[in-house]
């Protein structure tokens, strides 16, 4: 009997580890999700649509719906802020380098962030009218628009959290949008 007992804890132990091997498996990114009337930015609750520039999306854990955001800048920050407990499965941006208009890129621009190039720190600013994180997808395209435009070309890990959490606003005597986050 001992012996049978044994056998049984194992074939439980086997099926528990199948299952969830199965369901890890399961677990892969939802593709981007097109722009509509329905997309409404988490943090301003507008319209996503009523906004230029690059948008992000960002699908979590347990949840079918992704959650937009009218700037790149603002979705990185949800994912670093230390308020926003959720798991992210995939974020994805607008590239950039495949965008035909900066007002409106398109519905088949979606990127993982992960894969993606960022400048930070250009002129361009961003759908709400601050400064961005403006996503390509190749280094190359994200280097030329910053030699155009300013700012440095960075990977997702090496965006300042001070350059997404951090204040932002307009330099008086310009008009400039400044962060404190890049010098």
């Amino acid at each position: 009997m001992n012996m049978l007992v044994r056998l049984a804890v194992l074939a439980a132990v086997a099926i528990t580890i199948s299952a969830c091997s199965e369901q890890q498996s399961n677990t892969e990114a939802p593709l981007p999700v097109a722009l509509s009337e329905e997309s409404v930015g988490h943090y301003c609750n507008m319209t996503i649509l009523e906004h230029t520039g690059p948008k992000a999306q960002i699908h979590l854990a347990g949840n079918p719906h992704p959650i937009w955001f009218s700037q790149v800048r603002d979705g990185i920050a949800f994912t670093r802020s230390p308020e926003e407990n959720y798991e992210t499965v995939v974020v994805y941006v607008n590239d950039m380098g495949k965008a035909e208009d900066w007002d409106f890129p398109g519905f088949e621009t979606w990127i993982d962030a992960r894969e993606a190039w960022f400048v930070i720190g250009s002129r361009k600013t961003g759908g709400m009218g601050t400064p961005e994180v403006i996503p390509f997808g190749t280094e190359q395209t994200a280097s030329g628009f910053a030699e155009e435009n300013g700012g440095v070309v960075v990977r997702l890990a090496e965006i300042p959290d001070a350059y997404v959490l951090g204040p932002t606003g307009l330099d008086p005597e310009n008009g400039d949008p400044v962060t404190g986050a890049i010098q």
